[in-house]
């Protein structure tokens, strides 16, 4: 193997090295950022009439209507003041006060 390396000048477990660097960054790194990306789309697509939402602006709402065809959400802000969103700008479920 020694002699191997030294005619040719390349190592085979360099590649050995590099495989095992792509399956650990592949492990840590993508998998679980595909899991939370996964579970994202599955809120999204569970969200219904009188849920509270919080947009990726910051934008505590709740549904009033959802447009399926065109995935847009009517959120209400505040009473009597509605506006369209897209569906996937929709971050989270808003949290219950706890202070009432």
């Amino acid at each position: 193997m020694i002699q191997t390396i030294a005619a040719t000048g390349f190592d085979p477990m360099v590649i050995v090295m590099w495989v095992a660097l792509g399956l650990i960054m592949w492990f840590f790194m993508i998998r679980p950022n595909k899991k939370r990306q996964q579970e994202i789309q599955n809120f999204r697509n569970s969200i219904t009439v009188g849920t509270k939402v919080v947009t990726a602006g910051g934008i505590h709402a709740e549904v009033r209507s959802i447009d399926e065809l065109n995935n847009i959400l009517v959120l209400e802000i505040d009473k009597g003041v509605t506006i369209r969103v897209d569906r996937n700008s929709v971050y989270a479920t808003a949290q219950q006060d706890q202070s009432k």
